[in-house]
């Protein structure tokens, strides 16, 4: 069924992976953890739900529904994932609520919204308008509609998300209602967007405490969309830039630009950046978002690179005071030679699009060509879990999941290697690590269980329907959602379907568990479910 091929990696020592020790409690970014493993320690989770009732005013009805807290309407679409801290639960959409606030036109860009963790009340929002001029004619941009993708990252009274202008922002977590705290005092400029009269702000605003343009400040040409999750270490943010090729997908724009970046999380002011040619070798854009692990005495940041390629960086132990350069510890190629080469020369990344004419992709899945990464690399006992992919709009082709030894330096894309699984197709889902299996789906719609000592497959269940988030592990069970329908599957050696409900929308995210309650963005709604007691 699966093709699996297997890297020998000499004297290694056996690791025997188990679920790490995990507490329930608040999902404070994307992944849950600095190490991105999609697990979490909840119980009592729920196994099954209804969606209820739409009224009118097109809210859901949580008592017309079983096992449903609340549900709130978001925009047209989210893409990214909620997190849930202090009482408090966030989310990146687009602007199709914006309209109902008369201070607004329409912008056609993004929201940040916020809203109580118990009963689903929004409590502040941010509108970011679309982002007009600033970048080359010939630049691809033009997804700014899709929202804001990132997940925003929750550090005290701080939340840090990348918004769909391609800055970097730091919010005050309880918005406008205990004031503007500064230093940025110019929010209702922000919202208004550039060129008209701000707005006036109310308590229900955001409260941006500092903006950092990635497109003023580094010449970043961002591809289609910003697409990074915040990772925070000390006082160090690092996310990738989504700087891309030009729309005709020719050259880049910005290849001098970094790919990665590390900020000081307190003024927004750059602490580091790689220089390592990355954006000029760049087969699409840089959409991955970092991860960190403790290997040894060193502290490691884990990239997915736009090039294909997994790089380990070491971690900055201080703000430094003038940028640096991020110090390179290894490299491991993600692409095999025959994903790589054919016949002797290089395959165009671009043949293995299914849209461009003559294209020899069939769209079946066995399309063979180069990937890049734009999953998030999970790191779990020393190891790197990572696959490769392609935007979805390209269609299905060969994809392939790496587990990498992080102990290494320099290339390691040998000896570094500890297996490899085939037998997926391309994917933009992270991986979840537990109980010693994997579990990851790719984009046309198989959930892969396989084993993460040896790779060897245990199981591939058939979804049906396209999917690009990844999968949840709680409680004994996996939760995912995919283009048609939410699956909740048990956790193990053995594929069993729980139960399977239809939201009436596209799920596009990966969801999450928090407190006893699991959340769930569809391209409309924001579901939270828990149990419901027994009714009369």
């Amino acid at each position: 069924m699966a093709l699996l091929s297997r890297c020998c990696l000499g004297g290694l020592f056996c690791v025997v992976l188990t679920t790490s020790a995990l507490t329930a409690g608040d999902w404070t970014q994307w992944g849950g953890s600095d190490n991105r493993n999609l697990v979490s320690g909840e119980r009592n989770l729920s196994g099954s739900f209804t969606r209820g009732q739409k009224g009118s005013d097109g809210n859901i009805d949580p008592a017309t529904a079983e096992n449903l807290r609340w549900a709130v309407r978001l925009g047209s679409a989210a893409y990214g994932n909620p997190t849930v801290a202090d009482g408090r639960v966030f989310v990146g959409t687009d602007d199709l609520t914006v309209s109902e606030d008369d201070r607004f036109s329409r912008t056609r860009g993004g929201l940040v919204k916020c809203f109580d963790e118990k009963t689903g009340r929004l409590l502040w929002q941010l509108v970011v308008p679309e982002r007009q001029g600033g970048l080359p004619k010939n630049a691809l941009y033009g997804h700014q509609h899709l929202g804001v993708l990132s997940s925003p990252t929750v550090d005290g009274d701080f939340a840090y998300v990348v918004t769909s202008a391609c800055e970097v922002v730091c919010l005050d977590v309880h918005g406008q209602s205990d004031g503007n705290q500064g230093p940025f005092l110019d929010e209702g400029r922000y919202m208004a967007g550039r060129d008209k009269p701000p707005v006036a702000l109310l308590p229900r605003d955001a409260d941006i405490v500092w903006c950092f343009d990635m497109i003023e400040e580094l010449g970043v040409v961002p591809h289609d969309a910003a697409s990074c999750s915040v990772l925070i270490h000390g006082d160090v943010l690092y996310l990738s830039t989504s700087n891309g090729l030009d729309a005709a997908h020719e050259r880049m724009l910005a290849p001098e630009a970094p790919a990665i970046i590390a900020l000081d999380k307190r003024t927004g002011r750059l602490a580091a950046q790689e220089n390592d040619g990355l954006s000029a070798r760049l087969f699409h854009a840089q959409w991955s978002s970092p991860s960190l692990g403790q290997v040894g005495d060193r502290t490691l940041v884990f990239f997915g690179g736009g090039d294909g390629v997994c790089y380990a960086f070491e971690a900055l132990e201080a703000v430094p005071e003038q940028p640096v350069d991020l110090k390179k510890v290894w490299s491991y190629d993600c692409n095999p030679p025959e994903y790589r080469f054919r016949d002797g020369e290089p395959i165009p990344y671009y043949a293995g699009d299914k849209r461009k004419r003559g294209s020899p992709n069939k769209n079946d899945g066995n399309y063979l060509g180069p990937s890049q990464i734009i999953a998030t690399p999970v790191f779990h006992n020393n190891r790197v879990y990572v696959p490769i992919g392609q935007d979805p709009a390209h269609g299905r082709g060969r994809g392939m999941l790496h587990c990498i030894d992080a102990t290494g330096t320099g290339d390691i894309t040998q000896s570094g290697c500890i297996w490899k699984y085939d037998g997926l197709d391309r994917t933009i889902a992270s991986a979840a690590v537990a109980d010693g299996l994997v579990y990851l789906p790719d984009v046309a719609g198989r959930l892969h269980c396989v084993d993460a000592e040896t790779g060897d497959c245990c199981w591939v269940y058939e979804t049906g329907a396209e999917t690009w988030g990844g999968s949840l592990v709680a409680d004994g069970r996996l939760y995912l959602g995919t283009k048609k329908n939410f699956f909740v599957l048990a956790a193990g050696r053995q594929s069993q379907v729980i139960s399977q409900v239809y939201l009436g929308a596209s799920i596009y995210s990966t969801p999450i568990a928090a407190n006893g309650t699991l959340y769930i963005a569809s391209q409309n709604y924001l579901w939270a479910v828990a149990n419901s007691p027994p009714r009369p």
